[in-house]
């Protein structure tokens, strides 16, 4: 794990098309932005809230849960032109041995997965290095966030 960097979720920032989630680790993050759908299963299961029916990433889980795989680690492996890529790691162990599967998946998917399995979110060290500090943009929303709007309208 040398040339991989562990990551938190440092916060989730709602846009105008989508989320923006913000990894981060020793006062660098980076931001992914991913569709409002995984935005809310990522916000859901780091809530740990359960939806009334099972969303895609349920079912993935199900699936991981009926075939004996648990999710190793997630890996941001590459950014190409703004567009981040991943790598899921899977273990499946049996009486037959153990085996691992990397799995190319977006990484808004990977994301979702990870934190619904408990996992770990890396980052490729060239990835990491390549990629914009987006530490003053998470800063920005967090504030505007904490800013109490002002709901004062004038008496007619």
């Amino acid at each position: 794990m040398g040339d991989e960097i562990q990551v938190q979720i440092r916060g989730l920032v709602p846009t105008p098309t989508g989320v923006g989630v913000f990894l981060g680790q020793n006062g660098k993050t980076i931001a992914i932005f991913v569709d409002q759908a995984v935005g809310m299963a990522i916000s859901l299961s780091i809530r740990k809230v359960k939806p009334p029916r099972p969303l895609t990433h349920d079912l993935i889980a199900n699936i991981f849960s009926g075939l004996g795989v648990r999710v190793q680690k997630v890996v941001v492996n590459d950014l190409k032109e703004d567009t981040f890529f991943a790598r899921l790691f899977l273990v499946q162990e049996n009486e037959l041995g153990k085996s691992v599967l990397e799995i190319d998946t977006r990484p808004s998917d990977s994301i979702a997965i990870a934190v619904q399995h408990g996992c770990p979110i890396l980052v490729a060290r060239h990835v990491w290095e390549k990629a914009q500090d987006m530490t003053w943009a998470l800063e920005q929303a967090q504030a505007k966030e904490e800013k109490p709007e002002d709901d004062s309208t004038p008496d007619a």
